[in-house]
């Protein structure tokens, strides 16, 4: 069994996965629309900064927070958006899962003995 030829199948079937194939088609569509993709920019890149702000240890900045949530509201009222960003969440999870279950399997984690 060679482990190359396994991590290219497991690749082929995240890309041929129905959560893939959603989310690259309503990234398209997105796309389309240069108002809303720089909304859903705007919104990732907040997420982002206060995530890290987060690793760090720091609180986050209560400003960053409300802007968020207001990015969020707006952004969940347009359904295109709405749809986007659930199927984002959706190829995100399904993904993670996955990268948990190989590094659980090898035992990378910080956790590792």
């Amino acid at each position: 069994m060679n482990i190359y030829d396994l991590a290219h199948q497991l690749a082929r079937a995240l890309k041929e996965s129905q959560e893939y194939k959603t989310y690259m088609e309503l990234k398209e569509k997105v796309s389309e629309n240069e108002e809303l993709s720089a909304s859903i920019n705007d919104f990732q890149q907040k997420q982002f900064q206060l995530q890290a702000q987060q690793l760090l240890g720091q609180e986050g900045d209560v400003t960053m927070r409300e802007q968020i949530q207001n990015l969020a509201q707006i952004l969940m009222k347009d359904p295109l958006a709405a749809q986007y960003l659930q199927a984002e969440f959706a190829f995100t999870m399904m993904y993670a899962d996955v990268c948990k279950i190989l590094q659980d399997a090898v035992r990378m984690g910080p956790d590792a003995k």
